[in-house]
Order: C-alpha cells, then sequence, then structure tokens
C-alpha cells in the first residue's frame, strides 16, 4: 500500500493508525520491503504524536 498521507490539517486517530501498522504487517508477513519500512516508519511516527495529542485532550 503506497503511502497516502492524510489531506493536509487532517489528523488520523491512534486507532485508525494502529489498525493500518497491524495491516501492513499481516500483509507482509513481518518483511518489510524499503517502501514498506519507510511507510512503518511515516505510521508509527504519526500514531506517537496523535497518542499525545488524544492525551492532551484527555487532560
Amino acid at each position: 500500500m503506497p503511502l497516502t498521507p492524510p489531506p493536509h490539517g487532517a489528523v488520523r486517530s491512534s486507532s485508525e493508525l494502529n489498525e493500518r501498522i497491524r495491516d501492513l504487517w499481516l500483509r507482509t508477513g513481518s518483511r518489510l520491503s524499503t517502501d514498506q519500512r519507510r511507510e512503518y516508519a511515516q505510521l508509527v511516527t504519526e500514531w506517537a504524536a496523535a497518542v499525545r495529542e488524544e492525551m492532551v485532550k484527555a487532560a
């Protein structure tokens, strides 16, 4: 699956990003190509930001 960043200003939830990360691992059988490693890194970075944002909103 190609990298598909959200539209400018849109933020995906941590649960949506977690689902995409899990799907990536399931599709690849835990062996990531170079492009898939980039996608994984992008998703994990975005997931971490989403978690932080959700914690700030909850506080």
